[in-house]
């Protein structure tokens, strides 16, 4: 069944997608990032030794598939196994309009994969002692409904209760009426705001870009600079991570893939690449590369920019009803093993997952969000490969009923 717009804008666990980022809050006069990013030179898409031909070609064959079935105009797929061996393989265009091959070295936006970052700022805070995850929201930022009972680590793990802006028809009619548009977290909140709490604090479970924009501010707050400038230099920097950023308005550095999506106010797919991706903000606005995210997947995971107790706060994964063998932790799931995040935003989708049983790492780059009879497409291309490479952990995340 097709989505309606109102689920994909705020999609729960299901699909664990979240719409683009919200507004960012205005740089520091002569900050570096009051400008698009300059990227460095292109890099070696981190091949290595490569996978048996024999399990590549099976590869191969099932990538295509799902790419030909779910009408994916483009995917990139990045699997690193050690002992085994290394596949990296781009099929499809990344621009439909003049044929460009989709290739590994292209920068695409990364939706929800967003709040890894954001979620491990805010926890670098917790190790500087500046923040409790315990401490009610309140306590850093005024008029949040019921924020006196609402913690920062309910907000972090999806159990706040806060409507989510997304689903607010206000916020979809502007957005889609113009989304090369900015918007400002201010104004985010004040379209979640406006409705009820959807449950009590820590009740349930509900995937809400409400939560990390909140968070996002209280690093803007505690961290004293905008939280773009606290992402590049307390976690990019000290990650080694060139080709990722957060962008100031709807900035994306060459070379990219052309995104395509049917959020649109007629339904007709449309190329999406250059919109804003502000209204995600610290839920949703980042960019990023193949390489980078091979990185960044083990890094996350394992918590090296974090102390071992704060991550393991992290990897307290709260079991989603509903979903087999799946848990929210602070900015991080699990399925099947596979600990990271996805994210899907109009005209993108991407899979950054690490499985510690094997030390093994999963990429998936794709430029459409166009959902395949109720599935987000990288879904299936993550549950298609690991039932190759992984069978006893195969990826999956339920389709939306």
């Amino acid at each position: 069944m097709r989505r309606p717009r109102a689920r994909r804008l705020a999609v729960a666990l299901l699909a664990l997608s979240t719409l683009a980022p919200a507004a960012p809050a205005a740089a520091a006069p002569g900050s570096p990032f009051t400008r698009p990013v300059a990227q460095p030179a292109r890099h070696s898409p981190d091949r290595g030794h490569p996978l048996d031909p024999a399990l590549a070609a099976r590869l191969d064959e099932a990538v295509e598939a799902v790419r030909q079935e779910t009408g994916t105009p483009g995917v990139t797929v990045g699997l690193w196994l050690p002992g085994r061996g290394t596949y990296v393989h781009s099929t499809g265009v990344a621009d439909k309009e003049t044929g460009q091959p989709m290739t590994p070295d292209l920068n695409v936006r990364i939706g929800s994969e967003t709040k890894t970052f954001t979620i491990t700022a805010l926890l670098e805070l917790v190790d500087d002692g500046l923040v409790g995850l315990d401490d009610p929201i309140s306590k850093y930022i005024d008029c949040v409904p019921d924020g006196e009972h609402i913690t920062i680590r309910q907000l972090a793990e999806m159990r706040s209760g806060l409507f989510s802006y997304t689903f607010d028809p206000d916020f979809q009619q502007a957005l889609f009426s113009d989304p090369e548009r900015p918007f400002t977290p201010q104004e985010l909140l004040a379209y979640a705001f406006k409705h009820d709490n959807v449950f009590a604090p820590g009740a349930d479970f509900q995937y809400s870009n409400t939560n990390t924009v909140l968070l996002g501010l209280v690093v803007e707050k505690l961290g004293k600079m905008p939280l773009r400038d606290f992402i590049h230099q307390r976690v990019l920097e000290p990650a080694h991570l060139k080709h990722s950023l957060f962008p100031v308005g709807n900035e994306l550095p060459e070379p990219y893939a052309h995104g395509y999506t049917n959020q649109t106010l007629s339904g007709q797919v449309e190329d999406s690449t250059h919109w804003n991706p502000s209204w995600g903000w610290a839920a949703g606005a980042m960019i990023s590369d193949l390489h980078d995210l091979h990185h960044w997947a083990k890094t996350v995971a394992t918590g090296t920019l974090l102390s071992p107790a704060t991550q393991a706060e992290r990897e307290k994964f709260v079991p989603v009803p509903g979903f087999d063998d799946a848990g929210y932790g602070l900015g991080l799931f699990r399925t099947h093993g596979w600990v990271g995040h996805n994210g899907s935003l109009p005209g993108y989708e991407t899979v950054t997952m690490y499985l510690p049983e094997q030390d093994a790492t999963m990429v998936i780059l794709l430029n459409t969000d166009i959902t395949y009879q109720g599935n987000e497409p990288s879904t299936l291309f993550a549950k298609a490969v690991t039932q190759i490479i992984t069978p006893d952990h195969v990826y999956d995340l339920p389709a939306e009923k």
